[in-house]
């Protein structure tokens, strides 16, 4: 360490001036401070470095000043230094002084380096091994020069020189024959000459007061000329100070920082001790803060600068005294900063959360670097709450938002039945606009999984062997790494977690809670698909079903129930499946039967009670009672079509009915037709589509929202398509009237077939009987019983027309239903009904009799209506 501490440039620098004077080194304290400054000096950003461009424009500038003698002479010394100096290094030294503001050129060659020759205050960059104050300096130089023709011309320095000093600058203008010795004259001052800073008089205000003033008004201060207005909101110089315009101006300009300041100030200080404004709030307030102490961190300096002066008792105005137009420049981006913070305030006003990440995200979209770079690092500050919100959630499930700052929101009144439909949701005005509608829903839906998981599945495995929990924003340096790359780190982050989580969810719904299966089940139940356990159910029900609904019994129909399982492949299903499957009796009204009221029910609770809520089984409900009464139709045309094969041939004896009966037939094939094409409707085109479109969506489901929204609609499509839905009311309405006249007519064909089956039994026992007699040797009848005999057939035969009127009414009353329902069909928007009328009029036969139907297949056939 010694060795390195021997070789640092400080320590070489001070030997070489000790060796230089031949003094110890606290003797030449002061020549290695001038050395520091010379060696420290940097002239590139600001003066051109071409030494001929810069000369040329020197002997310019004389010659526009009449002054051909001195651009003749400056020329001659110009060439004699490039042919006795070695290094180009000194003669651009003296080439980029102010010529313009020195007298002569005996001052020009002896001036010092200036103090002003860096873009910051001088002692900034100053070594930390130097003390900060220097001693007071004073007096001037005199050099003289041996061959330039130049003689005895001198100069006043800022401060007083010493032999070590003066030899120094001989061995950095070495070749030039410049000697320089102390001046034994009083110093000449400058020719621009400032009032002492703590004058005490009434005229006009010294550049030096305005400066002080504007340091104390830079940080939110009344100074002694400059004031806050009330009326106006701004800082004024007051109107009795005499002032010239351009320091008035300038003032002005310089002002405004000071009231940048108070806006962005007064905004921290009343944010800063509000709980309510959150973390995001807070560290919004932070971040203002930091740059409010970097800009407290420049007035330090300038102060310093100023303290520096006044120590030394400057009067005169050097290179690196304070002035207006020297802070104007200095302030120039501090004030750019403050502009953008003061904005960023107003527009911040009452918002917090992920509302105020938003609206300081809005501001970073802007071409300005600085701006821009700025912006990025308040929301750095601002968005690490939420990120660390956001980590929490989606790693652990935790949601600790006291202040409703989060974009996920939670509602602890809702039970644990609901937790995924109604505890959680998303806040809209919080989402950040640096994180996306998707991105939102995911995050949402990774935390929600992992509290189903907890609290509904009962599922105790660690969140940490669900999914890998990577590095969360612990810094606004790691926020802002993340915000850097939102489309690619951080998207893979919430895509990890998303799919591991819902993975490992779907995972342990089908396989501790058989969640395919009871949606299976679902279909082969309630939704009628398992056909032999329906029909066995039908036959064994019929009997209790056929009685008044007031006198049926729920134990009774679930013995029944019980029965068909047994009786069928129902009984291979699950016993998990086949407990929740139960009998259930709607609501009872006066006249109905137990075709009317009996449903079957299936039981959910737990976690697969979240796919199938109250609601969906109000619609499978809804859905059974609907294909339990069509399945009712055709078991009724059934038995009606079994009675007609089995009395046709008993019936041939009565020739008088053979007109009825072939009436009976006709009617029994339309409603035959009618109820086929709507059983094939139902089942194929709506119910087996449907499930076919639903199981793919549930194989493909990434997440349980993708199942629960693809189980919605499945039931919405079935319940539409099946004329459910309030828009299908007509339709359905008069479909349940064609249900009625099949009953009807089930009724009216049973009770002809029992009038004519009695008459044909008393038939056959008078002609039985009256063979008997006729084999025992007597009369076979009596003309008594002969005549009563003819009575009773021609009253039965007087009952045949009105049979026969009561089937024409029954017809007439079913077709008219018929073709109103074919007319709604043709004008649904619904394609798939639309065939469906032309099936269920494939021959035309109701097109002939209805002239609103032919009007509508006409134009059906013609033009296609929109589904608009």
């Amino acid at each position: 360490m010694a060795t390195l501490d021997q070789k640092s440039p400080n320590v070489l620098l001070q030997s070489l001036c000790c060796r230089i004077t031949g003094k110890s080194e606290a003797e030449v304290a002061h020549q290695f401070q001038y050395a520091v400054r010379v060696i420290g000096s940097n002239y590139a950003p600001t003066i051109e470095r071409d030494e001929f461009l810069v000369s040329e424009k020197i002997k310019k500038e004389l010659l526009k000043q009449r002054r051909e003698a001195d651009a003749a002479l400056f020329s001659e010394l110009h060439r004699k230094l490039q042919t006795q100096v070695r290094s180009s290094h000194g003669i651009r030294c003296l080439l980029c002084l102010p010529f313009d503001r020195v007298g002569n050129y005996g001052a020009l060659f002896a001036q010092a380096l200036p103090r002003d020759a860096h873009s910051t205050p001088f002692y900034c960059t100053r070594p930390q091994s130097l003390a900060l104050g220097y001693g007071e300096r004073s007096g001037g130089l005199s050099a003289t020069v041996g061959t330039s023709g130049i003689s005895k011309l001198s100069y006043a320095l800022p401060h007083t020189t010493t032999l070590a000093e003066d030899t120094f600058l001989n061995l950095f203008w070495g070749g030039c024959n410049v000697k320089y010795k102390p001046l034994l004259g009083p110093p000449v001052p400058s020719s621009r000459v400032i009032r002492p800073r703590r004058d005490g008089d009434t005229g006009e205000v010294s550049e030096a007061a305005l400066v002080r003033d504007i340091l104390y008004v830079f940080q939110g201060i009344d100074g002694k000329f400059i004031k806050m207005s009330g009326q106006e909101n701004c800082y004024k110089i007051d109107s009795k100070v005499v002032l010239c315009k351009s320091l008035r101006d300038t003032s002005s300009r310089l002002a405004e920082l000071g009231w940048l300041h108070n806006k962005v100030r007064k905004y921290t200080d009343a944010r800063s001790l509000d709980r309510a404004f959150g973390l995001v709030g807070q560290s919004f307030c932070a971040s203002l803060h930091q740059e409010l102490k970097e800009y407290y961190r420049l007035l330090s300096v300038l102060h310093s600068q100023l303290q520096v002066e006044d120590d030394q008792g400057v009067t005169v105005c050097t290179e690196s005294s304070l002035t207006l137009r020297r802070l104007l420049v200095w302030m120039y981006d501090p004030k750019l900063r403050l502009k953008t913070l003061a904005a960023l305030v107003d527009y911040c006003q009452g918002r917090k959360g992920g509302e105020l990440a938003t609206a300081v995200h809005a501001y970073g979209k802007t071409g300005d670097p600085q701006m821009r770079a700025l912006v990025q690092h308040i929301l750095s500050l601002v968005s690490n709450p939420i990120l660390n919100f956001l980590y929490r959630w989606i790693y652990d499930g935790e949601l600790e938002d006291t202040y409703h700052e989060f974009f996920v929101a939670s509602d602890p009144n809702v039970k644990t039945d609901r937790l995924w439909h109604d505890k959680y949701s998303l806040r809209k005005s919080m989402i950040p606009s640096f994180i996306t509608m998707d991105q939102a829903r995911k995050v949402l839906l990774i935390g929600k999984s992992i509290n189903f998981l907890h609290q509904v599945c009962h599922d105790r495995t660690p969140p940490g062997k669900i999914t890998s929990a990577s590095k969360s924003a612990d810094t606004p340096k790691d926020a802002a790494e993340l915000l850097s790359d939102l489309e690619g780190a951080f998207q893979e982050k919430i895509d990890a977690a998303y799919f591991d989580t819902s993975k490992y969810l779907l995972n342990v719904l089908n396989r501790n809670y058989l969640l395919l299966e009871h949606l299976q089940a679902m279909r082969r139940y309630l939704l009628l698909g398992q056909g032999d356990f329906i029909r066995h159910l039908m036959d064994l029900l019929k009997p209790e079903l056929v009685r008044p609904a007031t006198t049926l019994y729920q134990h009774n129909l679930t013995g029944i129930l019980e029965t068909a399982v047994r009786a069928t492949n129902a009984q291979f299903d699950n016993a998990e499946i086949l407990k929740r499957l139960d009998v259930r009796l709607l609501e009872v009204s006066p006249g109905d039967t137990g075709w009317d009221v009996f449903s079957l029910d299936y039981h959910v609770d737990g976690p697969i009670a979240t796919v199938f809520t109250r609601e969906c089984m109000g619609h499978y409900l809804r859905v059974f009672n609907f294909l339990w009464r069509a399945k009712r139709m055709e078991y009724t045309l059934t038995d009606i079509w079994k009675g007609q094969m089995c009395n046709a041939k008993l019936l041939k004896t009565m020739p008088e009915l053979s007109g009825v009966l072939h009436q009976c037939h006709i009617l029994a094939s339309e409603m035959v037709h009618f109820i086929h094409q709507m059983q094939y409707y139902i089942t194929f085109e709506v119910l087996e589509c449907s499930w076919d479109e639903l199981w793919n969506k549930v194989q493909q489901a990434q997440d349980l929202d993708h199942i629960i929204a693809a189980h919605d609609v499945f039931l919405d499509s079935v319940i539409s398509r099946c004329l459910l839905d309030n828009n299908s009311r007509s339709l359905l309405n008069q479909l349940r009237a064609i249900f009625d006249q099949i009953i009807e007519f089930q009724s009216a064909q049973d009770s002809l077939y029992r009038s004519a089956l009695e008459e044909l039994a008393l038939r056959l026992q008078y002609e039985e009987k009256k063979q008997q007699r006729e084999e025992e040797g007597q009369w076979g009848v009596t003309a008594e019983q002969e005549a009563e005999e003819k009575r009773r057939i021609q009253e039965f035969q007087e009952t045949i027309p009105k049979m026969r009127s009561q089937l024409r009414i029954l017809t007439h009353f079913y077709q008219s239903i018929v073709q109103q329902f074919l007319v709604l069909l043709m004008t649904s928007t619904d394609e798939s009904l639309r065939f469906l009328s032309f099936r269920l009029d494939f021959n035309e036969h109701y097109r002939a009799r209805e002239p609103r139907l032919r009007a509508s297949l006409g134009t059906t056939r013609g033009r296609r209506p929109s589904n608009n």
